[in-house]
């Protein structure tokens, strides 16, 4: 076969090409592909149910699993396929597909690791999108030849730091390794999280502090292991290390004060995930943990971000820090000419019959107060799902209670007043319904202003 003489490394791929085109022996590599396509979808098929097993694991769908690994498959096959033909057929057509497939196996781990890392969004997939489209218009630049001056211009184009030079292709081999060690480094976290919040022999809060650090430690790794691996040095970094602390001290005091406050709160248990609190005027149940805040969750669906500073340094109230059970107070008053003893006892039966109210503490009814109107009473009832709330089973109570005082005829007194103009004429004599005779009312004494 022969190669055309060029000087540029891809013309001479693509020059081969097109005379492996021209020979039957073509037929070998297509054959190569083929099979190696076949062979990929094969295993695909037949790891289907182990990929389907590791999919909860591995926080991405099977579909998305599959996608990345089938380029990996076919590469793997051409790879073979192309050490077989190597010494006895031309493999110029295999070097270009097997190029093909590591550009499609990066996009397409990319696109996986971005799902499995974040909440699967839309800018996620645009994400996506356009690191796809970047490996491509790279690999379409390495084909046309135009990717080694790029990298040449950029090379050329440098500016000094320190006494140190930095070229723009070192900036941006810095961000691409940066971001792909980010990615890897995130995806493991991801990985050990799941491990760790469903090992059910350790503490929750044990488990959401050994996750941070665990984070946070692959993070701090990752980069400076990125950094150091496109060759820059990391001496470089003390010129930040200052202005960092600066602004750590004055700017930032108030976001690092929350992250130590995130780490204070994990350690000494005071709050953990699924507590029913009220702080900072909010009721709800604790439904996420962060280093910057908590999210408490109130009945109506509102989420409260409150920050870690403030659970810290205001008072907290725990409605199941070391309980769950909680008493519910239902206030009611009756006339005073109901039976009290038989008032009491309804309303304690209306709170057993309940399904949330527990049995042991039993309900009870408490005597508050001989008021203007009448008498006020207090209903508590136990419960020991604070985090279903307490407005729905004080409405259920109260519609009990009213159904069940009608019936029996318990009266529920509302205040009552008497308006009488000053200077009108006063009203007439009552009317004494024993005797029939009539009474003078009492006098009325117009209030005069000075």
């Amino acid at each position: 076969m022969a190669q055309p003489p060029t000087a540029n490394e891809v013309q001479s791929l693509i020059a081969s090409i097109s005379a492996d085109l021209q020979q039957p022996t073509i037929f070998w590599q297509v054959l190569v592909i083929v099979t190696a396509a076949l062979l990929a979808w094969a295993a695909s098929w037949w790891l289907r149910p182990k990929v389907a097993a590791i999919e909860g694991r591995w926080h991405a769908s099977a579909a998305d699993i599959e996608r990345a690994l089938f380029p990996l498959y076919a590469l793997a096959f051409v790879l073979i396929g192309k050490a077989a033909l190597t010494g006895w057929n031309p493999t110029s057509l295999l070097h270009l597909a097997a190029a093909l497939l590591g550009a499609m196996a990066i996009a397409r781990l990319a696109a996986y690791l971005l799902r499995s890392i974040f909440n699967h969004t839309k800018a996620i997939d645009t994400w996506g999108r356009l690191i796809t489209s970047i490996v491509w218009i790279g690999f379409a630049l390495h084909l046309t030849g135009l990717l080694p001056p790029l990298v040449g211009f950029l090379e050329d184009v440098s500016f000094p730091m320190g006494k140190h030079q930095i070229s723009l292709l070192l900036l941006v081999r810095g961000a691409f390794s940066v971001a792909l060690t980010l990615l890897l480094a995130l995806w493991i976290g991801r990985l050990i999280e799941g491990r760790l919040m469903s090992a059910d022999g350790l503490d929750l809060n044990l488990r959401v502090i050994l996750n941070k650090l665990i984070k946070a430690l692959l993070l701090l790794v990752g980069v400076l292991f990125a950094l150091s691996a496109v060759g820059l040095d990391l001496t470089l970094l003390s010129v930040f290390g200052g202005a960092l602390g600066v602004g750590l001290g004055f700017g930032l005091q108030k976001i690092a004060s929350n992250y130590v406050s995130g780490f204070i709160i994990l350690a000494d248990h005071s709050v953990s995930l699924g507590n029913t609190v009220t702080v900072d005027g909010r009721d709800g149940v604790v439904t996420r943990m962060t280093g910057r805040y908590v999210v408490v969750r109130s009945l109506d669906g509102t989420e409260a971000l409150i920050p870690n500073e403030t659970l810290i340094t205001n008072t907290l109230l725990s409605h199941s820090y070391s309980d769950q059970q909680v008493r519910v107070a239902v206030p009611i008053s009756i006339g005073y000419n109901s039976d009290l003893d038989a008032t009491i006892e309804l309303l304690e039966s209306i709170a057993v019959a309940h399904p949330r109210v527990l049995a042991q503490p039993a309900p009870s009814v408490l005597v508050i107060r001989f008021g203007e109107s009448g008498i006020d009473l207090e209903l508590g009832a136990w419960i020991n799902d604070p985090d279903a709330g307490r407005g729905g089973l004080r409405s259920d109570l109260y519609r009990e209670i009213w159904t069940t005082f009608r019936k029996h005829g318990i009266s529920i007194p509302f205040p009552q007043r008497e308006v009488r103009l000053l200077g009108s004429e006063p009203p007439p004599p009552a009317v004494s319904r024993a005797a029939g005779s009539t009474a003078p009312s009492a006098p009325v004494t117009p209030k005069v202003n000075p």
